[in-house]
């Protein structure tokens, strides 16, 4: 079992002894994940926290880290869309047990939950911004916590115990005059006078001192009742009071939830009376729920009554009618306004816990807040920031082990127990919202016959999951009706659009294009403010990122499309794309549809999000696949191809193979469905080229030859010649060197009838390659000479790298240089690999071996067996040569199975 401390200096306990984490990094990544166990963490949070000025890498080194800790840990981290998170148990963590165990607000539990303290929250690492929303309250808690056992402990006259916990806390809040007031109590009523009127001594002194004020009225209160020798409360005798029951006492809240689960660090925050709480979140977040449990917990300190009222009748007028009905008010008066002055009146000498429940804006709550030490816990969908001095509580979804304990509390241990995969599937098909799980729930448990995985996939068809999600009077779709009712016209018509581009995080200008009117900030604003939409963060390009909550999202797939507003949101990312693509280095193989929709960003915002165009391209990587599928699921064909063949660059440069074939298989189908020729010829053209680098020559092969020939019949001599390019470069890897200087040849004579120079360049370093490969050293000096002047004119740098690394010799280290600046791993590894030959025959072998495992390890990652049994070959050779004649051998036969492999495929 392992348990995790973050209360004092971080610590890990497995089986009883100490867990080394070793590092800063790796610590600070733990502890930000424990801060929010259970609850996906943005990778981007992630490297924010450990890095003050993120390296490049910090993706990878994140990652590592990651892997690291996993190692350490066991499967309890894990990756999870855009971020990471812990699974941790409440029992396994100490914040989770203090939050819990003052949640119990008994004495044995505050005094369990204060004992956890070993020191200030992760004293041994450096203090984090980001971690301030979490260890912030922290603070407040265990004080509230610390006073409220005090407290009881006076009253059970334990005044012993109440001392030592009094003296370390008026250390550490030297001027909170209430503690040392205790303080002086504690110790007069234990005997302890002279100690108590020192105290006050010391707590004077240090006022005048460091502040240059004088103890306030209260403690003077205290001191002199230590002077007057008060006795402690009971051991006098008690005078008799008599009450006059002169009004009802009233008694509303509706039962507790028996089966509530989670919302620790909620119920924490609301255990202590304020003057107002406001519990927001989106529909069927479980804020009725809350402010009931809450309220039960609070009854005690309200004997004067609690009231509870529904904000369903939207007149405050008739609302506080109802409260001063409930207050045994004999006459009602007419006014609104009266009403609240009598309201307010009779509170005041009767406070009371108020719960105003699904309240729908300031407005009608300001009435009804009646002050004087009265209490109001308010539900509502929006925050009501606009009430001053409101403490906020925002609910999430419940985390999932939290939704699959309330499941499991509804349909029972030992059936969930036995399908706990369905069981998770269901829970999150619920978008762990507690009411949709509680739903899912009661509806397994009406049918006993049914088994979890029947229920599981009829909630996986989008579809139909509203619809499923329903049972008596309880009905998601309920509240997601009563939202979307209320939202102005605009905020409805973008909800429709975004409920299809899919679950994941999407910049803030999308909602820009599906409206297609710039600065749409006032939609985006108005369905955060309905918990319809959720901003999520802001992403390392400075963008707003939004998500649509999984059943808000159902529930707008319910609705009819748009489909010019999803062309937009594809002409936007294609767009942007083609401008990111311009300022990365030329390629040979761009193809772009000139009829596809382009849908354009203000200037500004456009060059500010290009500056980088590889990080731009880094951070939508996911979204832009997604768009890829999203235009060609809508019939937008020529959209879909367009905007695949506009991220070939990116894919090229980063490596980004699988996205390459998908993207492109996606929109090969819907060029073909639309039947779409160019855009056929396009996709396959790009198929050919990942196919060419993983050594599947003969499906290459096949591919950039239908594309020639479509390109041809099309009449785009440029299209055709780099398709042309591809059916050299298949021939030149099989060997056939002739084919190859033909193809190549005649891909020049067309590039150069067009005067196109980045085609020049690019078909005279290959025809250099192929004679470099038959061993005229001559020829391919004059050629790749020709091809790296032309490079270099251009100021196509990627080009000179290529060109340079089959130049060889002092070449090498520049184009070594220029693809680590680009971020190319793959023609990277083959410059490691041809430098690698050159610190061999230098006698350099350990800089050799390491630079020939790096490739290696590129290779494989890729799939380039080609590229990975040379290396593996010339590593072997390197090791014999050293007398490592095991390892020489290991690497030896890897070599000449990876050629055998593809020797068996023809290629």
């Amino acid at each position: 079992m392992v348990s995790f401390h973050v209360l004092g200096p971080l610590e890990v306990w497995a089986g009883g002894r100490p867990l080394r984490i070793s590092g800063r990094k790796p610590r600070m990544l733990l502890a930000t994940l424990l801060l929010d166990s259970n609850h996906l963490v943005s990778a981007d949070l992630l490297v924010e926290v450990l890095w003050d000025r993120p390296p490049r890498s910090a993706q990878a080194n994140l990652r590592t880290y990651t892997s690291a800790l996993r190692s350490s840990l066991g499967a309890r981290i894990r990756a999870e869309g855009s971020g990471y998170l812990i699974e941790v148990a409440p029992q396994d963590l100490d914040l989770l047990r203090f939050e819990r165990l003052v949640a119990g607000r008994d004495p044995d539990s505050l005094a369990a939950a204060l004992a956890l303290w070993r020191g200030a929250p992760l004293a041994d690492l450096p203090d984090h911004p980001m971690w301030a929303r979490r260890l912030a309250p922290l603070h407040e808690v265990r004080l509230a916590a610390a006073r409220e056992l005090i407290a009881a402990l006076l009253e059970q006259g334990a005044y012993g115990e109440a001392v030592a916990l009094l003296r370390p806390l008026c250390a550490e809040h030297p001027f909170r005059e209430d503690l040392w007031g205790q303080l002086m109590l504690a110790l007069h009523w234990s005997g302890r006078q002279a100690e108590a009127l020192a105290c006050y001594t010391a707590i004077r002194r240090q006022l005048v001192a460091e502040l240059g004020v004088e103890p306030g009225a209260g403690l003077r209160q205290v001191q002199a009742r230590v002077l007057e020798g008060e006795p402690p409360p009971g051991a006098a005798t008690g005078t008799v009071r008599v009450a006059e029951v002169v009004a009802p006492v009233p008694r509303q809240l509706p039962p507790d939830v028996p089966d509530f689960v989670g919302r620790v660090s909620e119920s924490v925050a609301l255990a202590a009376p304020v003057p107002l709480a406001v519990i927001s979140g989106p529909p069927g977040s479980g804020k009725s729920a809350l402010a009931v449990h809450a309220a039960h917990a609070l009854t005690d300190r309200f004997p004067a009554g609690q009231l509870f009222l529904s904000m369903a009748t939207t007149d405050p007028a008739e609302l506080l009618a109802q409260a001063l009905r409930a207050l045994g008010a004999t006459s009602v008066p007419d006014g609104a306004a009266e009403r609240s002055a009598l309201y307010r009146s009779i509170l005041a000498d009767r406070p009371m816990l108020v719960v105003l429940d699904d309240a729908m804006d300031a407005s009608q709550v300001r009435p009804l807040l009646p002050g004087h030490g009265s209490s109001v816990i308010v539900t509502s969908r929006s925050k009501l920031t606009s009430l001053p001095g409101a403490l906020q509580v925002h609910l999430e979804p419940l985390s999932r082990p939290e939704a699959e304990d309330l499941l499991r509390r509804i349909v029972g241990q030992a059936r969930t127990a036995r399908e706990p995969e369905a069981a998770t599937a269901i829970v999150r098909a619920c978008g762990y919202v507690p009411l949709a799980v509680r739903i899912a729930g009661a509806r397994l448990a009406a049918r006993p016959g049914w088994s979890l995985a029947l229920f599981q996939n009829r909630l996986m068809d989008e579809n139909r999951r509203i619809g499923e999600l329903r049972i008596g009077d309880l009905d998601v779709r309920t509240g997601l009706d009563h939202s979307y009712r209320g939202l102005p016209m605009e905020a409805a018509r973008a909800l429709h659009t975004l409920g299809r581009l899919g679950g994941a995080a999407i910049p803030g200008w999308v909602v820009d294009a599906v409206l297609d009117r710039h600065l749409a900030d006032d939609v985006s604003d108005a369905l955060v403010d309905a918990d319809l939409l959720r901003l999520v963060g802001t992403d390392r390009l400075g963008q707003p990122r939004f998500q649509l909550p999984d059943l808000v999202r159902c529930h707008a797939l319910e609705q009819r499309p748009d489909p010019a507003a999803l062309a937009r949101v594809v002409a936007g990312w294609t767009a942007t794309a083609e401008l990111a693509i311009a300022k990365l280095p030329p390629t040979v193989f761009t193809l772009s549809s000139a009829a596809a929709q382009r849908w354009w960003q203000p200037p500004g915002a456009l060059d500010m999000l290009t500056a980088d165009p590889l990080a731009w391209f880094e951070v939508e990587h996911g979204a832009l696949e997604d768009a890829v599928g999203l235009a060609a699921s809508a019939g937008l064909a020529e959209q879909a191809w367009g905007l695949a063949a506009a991220m070939v660059p990116y894919l090229d440069l980063r490596c980004h193979f699988d996205t390459w074939q998908r993207t492109h298989r996606t929109a090969l189908a819907a060029a073909r469905v639309a039947g779409d020729r160019y855009g056929e010829a396009a996709m396959l053209r790009g198929l050919a080229q990942v196919c060419l680098y993983q050594d599947r020559y003969a499906e290459s092969e096949e591919m950039f030859a239908r594309a020639r020939q479509a390109f041809r019949e099309l009449g785009d001599m440029r299209a055709e010649a780099t398709s042309v390019c591809g059916l050299g470069a298949v021939a030149q890897f099989r060997g056939r060197h002739p084919t190859a200087l033909s193809h190549f040849r005649r891909a020049l004579a067309m590039f150069d009838s067009m005067s196109d120079l980045p085609g020049a360049a690019y078909t005279r370093q290959a025809i250099g390659r192929v004679w470099l490969k038959s061993g005229d050293q001559a020829q391919a000096a004059h050629w790749l000479g020709q091809a790296l002047r032309l490079a270099q004119e251009l100021g196509d740098v990627h080009r000179e790298g290529c060109v340079s690394v089959q130049l060889g010799g002092h070449h090498v280290e520049r184009a070594l240089e220029i693809f680590e600046s680009l971020g190319d791993l793959h023609c990277g590894a083959y410059a490691l690999q041809r430098l690698a030959g050159l610190q061999a025959a230098r006698g350099e072998l350990v800089h050799a071996s390491t630079g020939l495992e790096r490739a290696l390890a590129v290779f494989r990652r890729l799939g380039d067996r080609s590229g990975q049994a040379s290396s593996a070959e010339l590593l072997g050779e390197l090791y014999r040569s050293a007398g490592r004649v095991e390892l020489a051998s290991g690497y030896l036969s890897e070599a000449v199975a990876l050629r055998g492999s593809l020797a068996a495929e023809g290629v």
